[in-house]
């Protein structure tokens, strides 16, 4: 959610942007010449000036700035929920002593793999509950909500999901 608003965030203040740089749509009218020679001098310049166009035309910088915006904005890396990288530091950091590679050194039954945590996690196989795990503790484990962020904690809870498959 927070992504798509920041999305229509950038896309607005690009439009906005590039409006600012819209060229006028016709040129600003001369005064008026008081005398016959100066309004044959008028006419003169006009025939030889091309026509302008009745629309307005877009200012290559202000395309270029619009096209650099969006392209920053997707091309960067995304707001995510949870942070898989920073996720793996915590693990490792806190973690890792007793659960690395997903294994359990105190309790060897209950490890960090999708099926260990469906059986003996509390709540289930799902994100929240490994949060409470992490944050509360339970039994031999000690918890961690004192000692890591809120953003740590989700961080960390991602990665153990992600990687519950895979070990």
């Amino acid at each position: 959610m927070s992504r798509c608003l920041c999305l229509l965030a950038a896309a607005s203040l690009a439009l906005y942007g590039a409006s600012s740089f819209v060229t006028p749509a016709s040129p600003p009218a001369a005064p008026q010449a008081a005398s016959g020679a100066a309004a044959t001098v008028r006419e003169a310049v006009e025939e030889a000036a091309p026509a302008s166009s009745s629309s307005a035309s877009w200012s290559p910088l202000a395309i270029g700035a619009a096209l650099g915006l969006v392209v920053a904005v997707m091309g960067g890396r995304p707001a995510l929920a949870a942070d898989l990288e920073n996720g793996e530091s915590v693990f490792l950091g806190n973690c890792a002593a007793c659960h690395a590679g997903g294994n359990n050194s105190v309790v060897a039954e209950k490890t960090l793999r999708k099926a260990a945590i469906e059986q003996y996690l509390t709540g289930g196989y799902n994100a929240a509950a490994i949060k409470t795990q992490v944050t509360n503790g339970k039994g031999s484990m000690p918890a961690f909500g004192d000692k890591l962020g809120p953003d740590d904690i989700d961080d960390v809870a991602a990665y153990v999901l992600d990687q519950s498959t895979k070990w």
